[in-house]
């Protein structure tokens, strides 16, 4: 259910990956129908290993140099955020490795990750009592939404680096979003803005019959509507 706290952004143009991912939608396309339990299975239903990294975008890769970046931290805050890439660098920083799982069904193991843990920023924002979902916004005009506990997950961080290298520009860099324990596509890439709201509001895909959640152990790829 989306609130009236703001309209949902139009987002990038329509494009032929766009069209056919809704289209799977309609079709429930690579639904197994299996549960599986995080923690009990490493590997989600009908997911396949890669040693890759497939690049998924749509059909905008937006030039954000580090000296022009900024992203900003509001709504349903305490203590709203806007930093530049020096400020951002000289928050607490992280390391730590994980796995990630996107919903065109390929997954890829122990993939290390430098940047702010979600929690750390929770801490300084301090969200209101009233602040339910998390909407993120990207420099191509993508967003997605997450209930706020999913955004506070102990692995979840916002990332510079992969493996030890800052993030290339085809995945996200400067900076990306990582939530592992949901589709990749909830992990918003170009991130430039994380917005604290009363109530849930979908994001690109999620108006485009993908779930409003998206865990992976349930496969929780399409809309139940």
């Amino acid at each position: 259910m989306t609130d009236a706290f703001e309209p949902a952004p139009a987002g990038p143009p329509e494009t032929k990956l766009t069209a056919t991912k809704q289209r799977w939608a309609r079709e429930g396309r690579f639904l197994t129908g299996r549960v599986a339990r995080s923690g009990e299975e490493r590997l989600p239903p009908g997911q396949h290993l890669v040693r890759d990294w497939p690049v998924l975008d749509l059909g905008l890769q937006p030039d954000v140099p580090t000296t022009s970046w900024r992203i900003d931290v509001d709504g349903l805050v305490d203590h709203p955020a806007s930093w530049n890439w020096a400020d951002f660098q000289a928050q607490p920083q992280s390391h730590l490795v994980t796995d990630i799982h996107c919903v065109t069904t390929w997954s890829r193991y122990d993939n290390g990750w430098d940047g702010l843990l979600t929690r750390d920023l929770l801490a300084m924002v301090e969200p209101r009592g009233n602040a339910r979902f998390v909407v993120m916004h990207s420099y191509d005009g993508y967003t997605t939404n997450v209930p706020i506990e999913d955004f506070a997950a102990e692995d979840a961080v916002l990332a510079h680096s992969w493996q030890g290298q800052p993030l290339s520009r085809a995945h996200g860099g400067p900076l990306r979003v990582v939530i592992p324990h949901l589709y990749f596509w909830k992990s918003a890439k170009w991130v430039k803005r994380i917005e604290f709201i009363p109530a849930d509001r979908l994001g690109y895909w999620e108006v485009r019959g993908y779930h409003e959640r998206g865990d992976p152990w349930k496969e929780e790829r399409y809309s139940e509507e």
